[in-house]
């Protein structure tokens, strides 16, 4: 591993891709430290610091800091993150499955993606200016701006709108230098960055509440603490797991005889993949069940003595925070992620067009006729690979939120067991280190997956000549 690494810097290019990677990503990070005209950040610092993470702001503000790149708790021009271009280009790409334009658009090659490019680029200032605002306002609501601005809002909402849409249209602008003059996937690498800072605070809370102790049942004792070293093992094995596990389903190419040469007649395979909806069911489940978890957790707080019991009964049983709560909370997230998954594989995977590719490129599944026969046969094992791959994305996507109440461990913490942080983190890592690996065999250098020409005992390649 050492030496692949130190491979990445012997290729120029490769050098130079790595290098300004590294070096958009440190600005990306810079932007975290210029904040708002007009926040108080000392009152939003207060604000987060006696927020539980359970109750409806905690959710938000961690929702938006995992899903963004951003963090809406700094209230820095980087607060929104790309999550408005993200969303944005999610509302594209459904579209362009149901609308017939934006389906002819995608037809026309080139120009037409570049056409809708743009069009999400227009959608993601509107994303922009609305959650801007909503959360804008929310900050004069709490008072968390400076006093001098308190009478002067025009000027403070025009300032903020101004700082925050240009900060996401900044991202999605470095995240696209990264995709041309970098490597990797931009947009992912921010969303990876992002989370990723917030792994040093999560270490840090476990060294400090970290008690020898085996009987201490305040701290994090021994047994917790294997506990979550254990589990965060499991839990990243499973996710590579899930990430690149495969159903190869065997293809027969037809045989063409040409003159007195027959071609064709191999055998390939067709891969679909377990987890065809990627991390989408997680964050759609998660940013529906938020404002469950918001509304109810108002009505817990502002019942009084004088609130009828059952009333009391309904909404803690409803809450995510309560003890009565968890198992409904986890049980919704659940039926919503096996909900999303077959609606998202649904959107993205067109059997029938595949069936049609298959006939006209002159392969067939053994023992399946071209046509509906295949399409048919394609659906129903993508039903039941769906199936088992929504089991996954919820065993991972409730493991935070287990782990948090079994343990006493904040979610900030928890989440590096589990949900779509760790699914993107898994991922992205994945894709980028076989880019990097691609690079470096294509040059002959040894790699992180395989050994290159370049290595004494690796096998070597002659030609027919030698």
């Amino acid at each position: 591993m050492f030496q692949a690494f130190a491979n990445i810097f012997k290729v120029p290019e490769l050098r130079r891709r790595v290098l300004f990677t590294l070096g958009l990503l440190a600005i990306y990070r810079l932007g975290f430290v210029i904040p708002l005209v007009g926040v108080n950040p000392d009152e939003i610092a207060k604000a987060v610091q006696n927020t539980d993470d359970s109750t409806g702001f905690g959710r938000i503000a961690q929702y938006a800091s995992i899903f963004s790149g951003g963090s809406l708790q700094q209230s820095t021009i980087f607060g929104l993150g790309i999550m408005p271009y993200i969303t944005a280009s999610i509302i594209f790409q459904l579209l362009t499955t149901v609308w017939k334009p934006l389906q002819d658009l995608k037809k026309d090659g080139m120009s037409g993606q570049q056409k809708i490019n743009e069009y999400t680029r227009y959608a993601t200032v509107a994303l922009c200016i609305i959650q801007g605002s909503m959360w804008l306002s929310y900050m004069v609501q709490q008072r968390w701006i400076e006093p001098s601005f308190q009478d002067n809002l025009f000027v403070f909402y025009a300032a903020g709108l101004a700082g925050l849409t240009a900060g996401s249209l900044f991202l999605m602008w470095l995240g696209e230098q990264i995709d041309k003059y970098g490597i990797g996937n931009g947009i992912s690498l921010i969303l990876t960055c992002g989370i990723v800072a917030g792994m040093p605070s999560a270490v840090m809370w476990v060294v400090d509440n970290f008690d020898p102790s085996i009987n201490n049942s305040d701290g994090l004792n021994p047994v917790g603490l294997i506990a979550l070293v254990a589990g965060f093992f499991l839990v990243v094995a499973g996710a590579i797991l899930i990430t690149v596990a495969q159903r190869r389903i065997p293809i027969q190419q037809a045989k063409h005889t040409r003159g007195r040469r027959v071609y064709g007649g191999q055998r390939q395979y067709l891969p679909l993949r377990l987890n065809h909806a990627g991390v989408m069911p997680i964050v759609f489940a998660s940013s529906l069940m938020i404002f469950p978890s918001m509304v109810f957790g108002w009505l817990a707080t502002s019942a009084d003595s004088t609130t009828p019991q059952w009333w009391q009964n309904v909404t803690n049983f409803l809450r995510v925070n309560s003890e009565v709560g968890q198992f409904p909370y986890i049980f919704t997230e659940i039926l919503l992620i096996f909900f999303f998954s077959y609606f998202w594989t649904t959107v993205q995977f067109s059997p029938d067009e595949m069936s049609k590719q298959l006939k006209q490129s002159g392969s067939f599944i053994p023992g399946y006729r071209p046509g509906p026969r295949t399409a048919e046969y394609l659906e129903t094992v993508m039903n039941r690979i769906t199936y088992v791959g929504s089991g996954f994305l919820a065993a991972i996507a409730v493991i935070p939120t287990v782990v948090s109440s079994s343990l006493n461990v904040p979610l900030n913490v928890s989440q590096f067991l589990g949900g779509t942080g760790l699914l993107i983190v898994v991922s992205v890592g994945l894709d980028l280190i076989q880019r990097i690996e691609a690079n470096l065999l294509m040059r002959n250098y040894s790699g992180f997956l395989s050994q290159g020409a370049n290595d004494s005992k690796a096998p070597r390649i002659r030609s027919r000549t030698s």
